[in-house]
């Protein structure tokens, strides 16, 4: 089936909304991922477009975005050689140009729906909104083990030390305003699975605040991360990230940031 008239007018024109989403042998979940992603960015009123990072994936996903069907929301591929999640959406997200980006999850985990809330705040001046598992008004379906909850109230806590005032870093749904996170992500060092605590830091770094909203959200099967292997490596990256923020802040830090952190205290 040709393109639709609409269709044309639309990817004929820059996206105003700029989607990044990194999968690393995403293969299963991704088709239907971007089918629902895509179907809810056509129903806006203006022009998006989505970029898949392909995060040196060993199975069929590169060949999925490069044989996605054309449509009124554009999917292109961008392939990241960097191991790790951080390092995927650094990629995708150095190489948008809309006014206004984020990114979320093949699996798709966040209803959708709250793309209309994130974007709405960033039109009304908001520079960074995130989705947020431990808002009250969250719809949180979560399977995980105790262990895994008990690992996730312990790194949220020393999160909270670096990024003040933000409850769940870690959610997979970050809305930016373009400019801004362009200039936070280029100086990203954290590839592994702290990253968002640092691009938030350095967001907050470069006068920002951060708005978290509610969302509902499933837990998909197919994590790939493990308490047990991945606990040790995950406190590393914070104490590297608390000790490459105080050594070298950003010209622009606000006064927050040029205060001492206490490694051990609470917001």
């Amino acid at each position: 089936m040709p393109p639709s008239p609409l269709g044309d007018e639309r990817t004929s024109r820059p996206p105003l909304l700029e989607i990044v989403v990194p999968a690393f042998n995403e293969e299963r979940r991704l088709p239907g991922g971007l089918l629902q992603l895509c179907a809810k960015l056509a129903r806006m009123p203006f022009p998006t477009a989505v970029i898949v990072v392909d995060n040196n994936s060993t199975d069929s996903t590169g060949e999925i975005v490069r044989t996605w069907p054309r449509g009124p929301v554009p999917v292109r591929l961008v392939e990241c050689a960097t191991p790790g999640k951080g390092a995927a959406v650094r990629a995708g997200l150095l190489d948008t140009r809309a006014p206004f980006v984020g990114f979320c999850d093949a699996d798709m985990a966040t209803d959708l729906n709250a793309i209309d809330v994130a974007f709405g705040l960033l039109l009304s001046g908001e520079r960074v909104v995130v989705g947020s598992r431990a808002h009250a008004f969250s719809d949180v379906e979560n399977r995980h083990s105790r262990v895994r909850e008990l690992g996730a109230v312990g790194f949220r806590a020393l999160a909270r030390v670096l990024v003040r005032g933000v409850s769940d870093t870690q959610c997979g749904f970050k809305f930016f305003d373009g400019a801004l996170v362009r200039e936070a992500v280029a100086g990203l060092r954290t590839f592994g699975f702290a990253f968002d605590v640092e691009l938030l830091a350095r967001c907050v770094a470069l006068g920002s605040t951060v708005l978290e909203i509610p969302v509902n959200w499933r837990d998909m099967p197919g994590s790939r991360f493990s308490p047990a292997r991945h606990s040790a490596g995950i406190l590393l990256e914070l104490g590297r990230i608390w000790l490459r923020l105080r050594a070298a802040p950003s010209p622009g830090v606000s006064p927050r940031w040029e205060q001492p952190l206490d490694p051990v205290g609470s917001p």
